[in-house]
């Protein structure tokens, strides 16, 4: 299994994606590719596609509910890193919520997440799983 966000997409094809507008200005160390924004307001861009009554940003590619990447996940912008899936890391997310059922997706559960608790058996200290080292003589 894998993460969540890589079946899904709905957040990227539900809610503007607006931010300041230096995330998208090279000369002021912004990364945001400038040409997949456009102005919104005095202070801010918007990533082109996701102002609009269907929004579904221009970055995005996926199949809602099949497959998704964010073509510029390293550079996305700040207000996307900052959308975690439900549960996560331990809470909700309501936008997570929100966007998922106006896809017709089911809301995360802790059972999704179930494989990466297999994954990481081992490596928290006082797993009863941890495997202890070999000792050579």
């Amino acid at each position: 299994m894998s993460h969540p966000c890589l079946t899904c997409g709905a957040c990227c094809a539900f809610f503007r994606v607006s931010f300041h507008w230096s995330e998208a200005e090279p000369e002021v160390g912004g990364r945001v590719p400038i040409e997949l924004t456009e102005p919104l307001r005095t202070h801010e861009r918007v990533m082109r596609g996701t102002s609009q009554p269907q929004p579904r940003c221009i970055a995005l590619d996926a199949d809602i509910g099949r497959y998704s990447r964010c073509s510029i996940h390293p550079v996305r912008p700040s207000v996307c890193a900052a959308v975690p899936a439900s549960l996560e890391f331990g809470a909700r997310s309501a936008q997570c919520d929100k966007a998922r059922l106006a896809h017709g997706l089911h809301v995360l559960e802790a059972d999704d997440w179930r494989w990466r608790n297999v994954e990481t058996a081992g490596t928290v200290p006082g797993d009863a799983r941890i495997t202890p080292p070999a000792v050579t003589i």
